[in-house]
């Protein structure tokens, strides 16, 4: 359960990330919001790997979730330098392909079985 909500979190505010995006174009406060945001987004990404490594560690699970949040970790901290730098040539088009594995990822935990969760994660 934790593995779920830490994913749904994580799709969440990439969602908003992609919402303050658009803002930044027409809003001043588009760049705050867009800021929180980002902290937000990567604070999930490590809730994601604790996650990940609490549900494989004492149920002896797949460690594949694990492999799954660390990658998802490293592209977080490649989106933050990005942002950073203001590279929106790589970082919009990574935020999307964030967004669309964060999603998948989701969809595959949420239509597991409960049973097979545990074996997923």
């Amino acid at each position: 359960m934790f593995l779920r909500i830490s994913v749904a979190l994580q799709t969440l505010s990439l969602f908003f990330q992609a919402t303050t995006a658009g803002l930044l174009l027409t809003s001043a406060l588009g760049e705050t919001l867009h800021g929180v945001g980002a902290r937000v987004m990567y604070g999930a990404s490590m809730l994601y790997v604790l996650a990940a490594v609490l549900a494989w560690r004492p149920g002896g699970g797949s460690p594949r979730p694990v492999l799954y949040a660390s990658g998802f970790l490293v592209l977080a901290s490649v989106q933050v330098a990005l942002g950073i730098a203001h590279v929106p040539s790589a970082h919009v088009p990574l935020g999307v392909l964030m967004f669309g594995l964060s999603v998948l990822d989701l969809g595959r935990l949420l239509t597991a079985r409960p049973a097979a969760v545990s074996s997923l994660s």
